[in-house]
C-alpha cells in the first residue's frame, strides 16, 4: 500500500466473482464510495483503489463484501495454490458432472437407447449435475439477487432452472412420465408439447459451463505463471560476510543496505548490489532476457535474482526489499495487468448493461412465441437459449488475458510495460527520436586521444582534465577521468564545482579556475581549433582544458556505436518509423554517428531541456513521437513524447521513467517492445471482435428459435475458451533481440 499527503493507494484481493459483470458491478459499489477510484480487473481478481487517506481499508473491503464478493488487502504478491485450489474444484465438479450428465445426452439423443423409465433415470442423474455441480452458479445468482444485481451467473442459472422445471413439470403433470415414453434430438427447439423433457439442456448447458470454467482458471493460471516465475527469481537465503570475512547463512529478508555477502558459483544473486571483490559471468537471463553471460570484475553493479555462472564473488548490497530492480519490475507488470485499456473500459460498460437487457429480449422472445400460437415449451426453450447465448464471459476476458500473457511474456524479455494505455501508443506512433549516447552508442566512451598545448605537457593536461571532471556523472566525463587516472594516478580533489549542462564543467584546481568544456567555448588557437575540427568530423567528441582562460589542450573520446544498432534502425523502419537522431554533441559527431547506423535525418547541439522543444516541435508537425532514451538525463523528453522507452540497463530511475522500459542496453529490444505491444493490441482487439461477433450472431438465432439452448451453452463455453487460447498465443512472441 502506498500513500500520498491526502490519499492512498490499496489493491485488495477479490473473490467471488465469476465474469465480467460481476467485476463491473464491484467497481460500481467502491466507486460509489466518496472519493474513491477503483478499477476491478476480472482476469487478476484484484480492484486498484485510490481513496482518501481519513477512510479505512476495511471500509473498502465491508463494501465489496456487502455486494456479496470477499476482498481483502494482500500483502504479498498472489501465488499458485489459490488458484490450483479453484482449478481443482471445479475439475471435480466438471468430472462428476460429466460422468453422470453424459448418459443423460446420450439417451435423449438416441430414441433406439431410451429403455422403459430412462426419462425418470435421467432426472435423478439431471438432479444431481444442476443442483450439485452447478451449484456456484446458482449461489452467485442467488447472491446477486439479493443485492438486486444480475450477472452472467443470472443468465445460466436461469436457463438450466427453467429447463430442469420444464422437464419435471412434464415428467410429474404432463405426458412424459409415461413408461415407454421417447422422443428425439434436435438442433433447434421442438415444438412439442409436454410429452417432452429438456434435462439433456439442463445437463448439458451445466457441464460445458463448468468445463469453460476449468479451461479458462487453468488457462490464467499459465496466463499469469511469466509473472509469478519473475517473482519467484529471488534468493532465499544468503551468505553474509562479518568484517572478519566469516560466512553466515541466514534469510533473504535480514540482508540490509551495505550489508556484504558472497555468491558462490550457480547461486542466485541475493540483492542488488555492487562487486567488491572477485569476478565472474553473470547470467542475467532471467531479468532481462539477455541470452549471452557478462562479465563482471570490481566496482560494476549486479542484479538480484540473476545467476553467478563462474567465480566467487563478494557483493555490496546497495537497494534490498521492494527497492531491488527485481521487485520493481514485479510490481510494474502487475500494475500494467491491472489496468484496463480504453477499450476494455467500453467492453465493460456494455458488460454491465448486457444481462438486464438479455433478460429483458428473454422476456420478448418468450412473450413473442406464445403469441405467435408456438406452444408453451417451444417459447421457453428459445428464452432459454436467449439466457444462455448471451453470457458475456468472453469480453470480460478479451483484454485481462491477452494483458496478462503479453506483459507476462515482455518482463522475461526485459520489456515492461507500464500500462494497457501504452499499447495504444504503440500503434499510432510514426517517428521515433533516438538519443545517441547510451541508446545508439554504448554510452561508455574512452579516451583515444590527448592533445596538449604548446608549453603544457601530457600529464598537466590529463591531471588537470581528470580532476575537473572527476565530480561530474557524464559519460564522457567519466571516460576522461578513467584515461587520466589510469595515465597519471590518483586525481587530486577540486573546489568550487560547477556543471552547466550541454556545454562542460569548471572547478577550482591549485588555486587556477580549470574549465574542460566543448571547443567552441574555450577560444583554442588556431592548431588546435583545427585539430578539434578534425576530430569531430570524425565523429569523435572533443574536450578542451583551459586554466584562467589559458589553453591547456583537447582529449578526445570515441563513443562506439552498439553493435545492433544499425540493424535495430532498420527494423524501425520496417515497423513503418521514421527515426531521428538526437544529441547534446555537435552535428559532425552525430552525423557521423547517424550515417553508421543509417538514421537520415538529425538534430544536434541539443541541451537537455531543450530536447523537450524538440519532441513538442515533431508534435506540432502532426507526428506522433516516441522517444528511446536512458531514463536519467532524457527524462522530461521521455515524458513529453507520447510513447517514452526509457534504456533502463539496470539505472534506478530508468525503471521508473517511461512508457516503456527496456531493462537490456540493446535498441533491438525497442523494436521487440513495439513488435510485442503492437501484437498485444491486435490480440485485444482480435478477442474482442470474436466475442462481440458470437453474441451479436447468436442472440437473434437464439430468439428466432433456431438454437438448441444445449448448444448455446457449448458455444458459450468454447468463445470463452477461445479467447484465453487466444491470448496464451502471446507465450510464443519471439525477439529479434536474441
Amino acid at each position: 500500500m502506498t500513500s500520498t499527503e491526502t490519499r492512498r493507494h490499496v489493491e485488495l484481493a477479490i473473490t467471488g466473482m465469476t465474469c465480467a459483470s460481476c467485476a463491473s458491478r464491484v467497481e460500481r459499489k467502491l466507486n460509489k464510495l466518496d472519493g474513491v477510484t477503483a478499477s476491478v480487473n476480472y482476469a487478476t481478481e484484484k480492484a486498484g483503489v485510490d481513496f482518501p487517506v481519513g477512510m479505512a481499508v476495511a471500509d473498502l473491503v465491508s463494501t465489496v463484501e456487502a455486494a456479496g464478493y470477499g476482498a481483502s488487502a494482500p500483502t504479498r504478491a498472489p501465488e499458485g495454490p489459490v488458484e490450483d485450489d479453484h482449478a481443482a474444484e471445479l475439475r471435480l465438479r466438471v468430472g462428476v458432472a460429466a460422468f453422470l450428465g453424459a448418459p443423460v445426452v446420450v439417451l435423449s439423443m438416441v430414441p433406439a437407447w431410451q429403455f422403459p423409465a430412462w426419462q425418470w433415470f435421467s432426472l435423478a442423474s439431471a438432479s444431481v449435475v444442476v443442483w450439485v455441480c452447478g451449484w456456484p452458479f446458482h449461489r452467485a445468482a442467488a447472491v446477486n439477487a439479493r443485492h438486486g444485481a444480475s450477472t452472467m451467473d443470472t443468465l445460466v442459472s436461469m436457463g438450466v432452472v427453467v429447463a430442469y422445471l420444464w422437464s419435471v413439470y412434464a415428467l410429474v403433470l404432463g405426458e412424459a412420465g409415461e413408461l415407454g415414453m421417447r422422443h428425439g434430438f434436435s438442433l433447434v427447439p421442438r415444438p412439442s408439447t409436454t410429452g417432452d423433457v429438456y434435462l439433456e439442456v439442463a445437463v448439458g448447458v451445466t457441464v460445458f459451463l463448468l468445463l469453460g470454467r476449468w479451461l479458462e482458471a487453468r488457462a490464467k493460471r499459465r496466463a499469469g505463471a511469466a509473472l509469478a516465475a519473475l517473482l519467484a527469481l529471488g534468493a532465499k537465503d544468503v551468505a553474509v560476510l562479518d568484517e572478519d570475512g566469516r560466512e553466515t547463512r541466514v534469510g533473504v529478508d535480514a540482508l540490509r543496505t551495505g550489508t556484504r555477502f558472497a555468491v558462490r558459483p550457480g547461486e542466485r544473486i541475493a540483492t542488488d548490489g555492487v562487486v567488491v571483490e572477485g569476478s565472474s559471468a553473470v547470467d542475467r537471463s532471467a531479468v532481462t532476457g539477455e541470452s549471452a553471460p557478462e562479465e563482471v570484475g570490481v566496482g560494476d553493479r549486479v542484479v538480484g535474482g540473476t545467476v553467478n555462472a563462474g567465480g566467487r564473488l563478494v557483493v555490496r548490497a546497495t537497494s534490498v526489499g521492494a527497492d531491488t530492480q527485481l521487485a520493481r519490475m514485479g510490481k510494474l507488470v502487475e500494475q500494467a495487468q491491472s489496468g484496463k485499456a480504453d477499450v476494455q473500459r467500453l467492453a465493460d460498460r456494455v458488460s454491465g448493461v448486457f444481462v438486464p437487457v438479455v433478460l429483458g429480449i428473454a422476456a420478448l422472445t418468450l412473450a413473442g412465441w406464445l403469441l405467435a400460437g408456438r406452444p408453451l415449451e417451444f417459447a421457453v426453450t428459445a428464452a432459454v437459449a436467449v439466457l444462455v447465448i448471451a453470457c458475456p464471459c468472453a469480453l470480460g476476458l478479451a483484454t485481462p488475458t491477452a494483458l496478462l500473457v503479453g506483459t507476462g511474456r515482455g518482463a522475461q524479455l526485459g520489456i515492461l510495460v507500464k500500462g494497457p494505455e501504452v499499447l495504444e501508443s504503440t500503434r499510432r506512433v510514426d517517428t521515433v527520436v533516438l538519443d545517441k549516447t547510451g541508446t545508439v552508442t554504448t554510452g561508455r566512451p574512452t579516451l583515444v586521444d590527448v592533445l596538449p598545448a604548446e608549453g603544457v605537457t601530457r600529464a598537466e593536461l590529463l591531471r588537470a582534465a581528470g580532476a575537473v571532471e572527476h565530480p561530474s556523472e557524464h559519460p564522457v566525463a567519466a571516460a576522461v577521468v578513467r584515461g587520466a587516472g589510469a595515465e597519471v594516478g590518483e586525481l587530486p580533489a577540486v573546489e568550487d564545482f560547477a556543471s552547466t549542462p550541454g556545454v562542460g564543467v569548471t572547478a577550482v584546481l591549485d588555486g587556477r579556475r580549470v574549465t574542460a568544456s566543448r571547443p567552441g567555448h574555450a577560444g583554442l588557437p588556431e592548431d588546435l581549433a583545427a585539430a578539434a575540427a578534425e576530430a569531430e568530423r570524425g565523429g569523435r567528441t572533443v574536450v578542451a582544458v583551459t586554466a584562467d582562460g589559458r589553453p591547456l589542450g583537447l582529449l578526445t573520446v570515441a563513443d562506439e556505436v552498439k553493435p545492433t544498432s544499425a540493424r535495430a534502425v532498420r527494423e524501425l523502419r520496417a515497423l513503418g518509423l521514421t527515426p531521428i537522431l538526437l544529441t547534446g554533441d555537435n552535428e559532425v559527431v552525430a552525423r557521423a554517428v547517424a550515417a553508421e547506423v543509417g538514421v537520415d535525418e538529425v538534430v544536434a547541439g541539443v541541451l537537455p531541456a531543450g530536447k523537450v522543444a524538440v519532441v513538442e516541435r515533431l508534435q506540432a508537425e502532426g507526428r506522433v513521437v516516441a522517444v528511446v532514451g536512458d531514463g536519467v538525463n532524457d527524462a522530461p523528453a521521455l515524458a513529453k513524447a507520447d510513447l517514452g522507452l526509457a534504456v533502463g540497463t539496470g539505472a534506478d530511475a530508468a525503471i521508473e521513467a517511461g512508457d516503456l522500459t527496456l531493462v537490456r542496453g540493446d535498441l533491438l529490444v525497442a523494436v521487440d517492445a513495439i513488435r510485442l505491444s503492437r501484437r498485444t493490441l491486435r490480440t485485444i482487439k482480435g478477442n474482442l471482435f470474436w466475442a462481440f461477433a458470437y453474441n451479436v450472431a447468436g442472440l437473434p438465432l437464439a430468439a428466432l428459435g433456431l438454437l438448441n439452448p444445449m448448444l448455446a451453452g457449448a458455444a458459450m463455453a468454447f468463445s470463452s475458451v477461445f479467447v484465453v487460447t487466444n491470448s496464451l498465443r502471446l507465450r510464443g512472441f519471439r525477439g529479434i533481440a536474441g
